[in-house]
């Protein structure tokens, strides 16, 4: 179900913003600084995490404002929020019809998928950014999945502490937090394995004319069953002790992805192949969404039209187009979107004040 309205306090360059959205495409252009992106971020937090920044919450809060901010939209009949207040502005709070609830309870209502200038780096920068981009996969499917990343993280910090502490742990401390990183570390590993079985049984039915096509697996080492993980943590404990943290487990997992029609890992492919490749894995996950969930993501696309030459950026129109869904772009020109269709909503976004063109 696509949003219906979106409203902003605080947020970034706006004090107060209303935009009203219909189904389909929501189009942005302006100049660099504008405030383009801050819009679709805005987007992006009515989803579990950290939004397409991944930026604390203090620099979110409008500048020359009280410290606070806050995101709302309405899905249908639902009335979703999040933001800070004043009095805790490092603490995210987010309500769903007014009744106060945990952040990942937006997974139950919403998946929203982004593909941003930032994410041209994914291959070729470190692991972590490659398991936070598939942790948000596996979490647009299986909302619960980001409750279980949450839960072996804060077993992992437990443990960690207790590993670098000068003294040996109590043996029956160590087991039970074994025990935990046992049981949310293979609920994390299974779900990350299942989706990338998914995404590469969608993948090779996609139609890479327009885009490459991707292989994925994952890199990771004993990371199957709970007990398997259990043993594995047992075995490494010594090792770890020394470490002072804990070495091996699904937060060192990686996900490997290979340019198919040339068997070419992707951090060694061009930039425009790179981007080609996060663009098929994302179609194919909006995809697999709205044939698992029966519903489409929200697809939130910034500054993608000025990377993508004429004829594919009217391929990749006329594909979203053909899908359905609600699709935020952003572009510096709105002569970038002359292909996209005469349903959709067109900005222009100028010092922080959003008109319809």
């Amino acid at each position: 179900m696509p949003l219906s309205q979106l409203t902003l306090h605080n947020f970034r360059n706006y004090p107060e913003l209303r935009l009203n959205a219909v189904p389909g495409f929501m189009v942005f252009s302006g100049a660099n600084g504008a405030g383009k992106t801050n819009i679709l971020e805005a987007v992006s937090l009515l989803a579990p995490g950290r939004g397409l920044r991944r930026a604390a919450l203090r620099d979110i809060a409008y500048q020359n404002g009280p410290g606070d901010f806050a995101v709302a939209a309405q899905l249908g009949d639902v009335h979703l929020g999040s933001g800070t207040s004043m009095e805790a502005p490092e603490r995210r709070k987010t309500r769903i019809n007014e009744a106060a609830v945990p952040t990942n309870d937006l997974a139950e209502w919403l998946s929203i998928l982004w593909l941003t200038p930032a994410m041209d780096r994914l291959f070729t920068e470190g692991a972590s950014g490659r398991r936070n981009f598939l942790d948000r996969l596996v979490t647009a499917l299986e909302p619960s999945h980001a409750g279980n990343c949450a839960r072996y993280e804060a077993a992992r910090r437990e443990r960690n502490r207790l590993l670098a502490d000068a003294y040996p742990a109590n043996h029956s401390w160590m087991e039970g937090l074994d025990v935990q990183l046992a049981r949310f570390g293979s609920l994390v590993a299974e779900a990350r394995d299942r989706m990338v079985s998914a995404l590469n049984q969608g993948l090779q039915q996609s139609d890479s004319r327009i885009f490459a096509t991707p292989a994925m697996q994952l890199a990771d080492d004993e990371l199957h069953s709970e007990h398997q993980l259990h043993q594995m943590l047992q075995r490494y404990r010594t090792a770890d002790r020394a470490a002072g943290r804990t070495i091996r487990g699904p937060h060192r997992t990686d996900l490997i992805v290979v340019h198919s029609a040339k068997q070419q890992p992707a951090e060694k492919c061009s930039t425009g192949e790179q981007k080609a490749l996060l663009f098929s894995i994302i179609l194919a996950h909006a995809d697999l969404i709205a044939e698992r969930r029966n519903s489409r993501p929200i697809l939130l696309l910034d500054e993608v039209a000025a990377h993508l030459d004429p004829q594919r950026r009217a391929a990749l129109f006329d594909k979203l187009a053909e899908r359905g869904g609600q699709v935020w772009l952003t572009g510096t020109e709105p002569e970038l979107f002359r292909e996209i269709p005469d349903s959709a909503l067109h900005f222009e976004v100028a010092d922080g004040t959003v008109r319809q063109r």
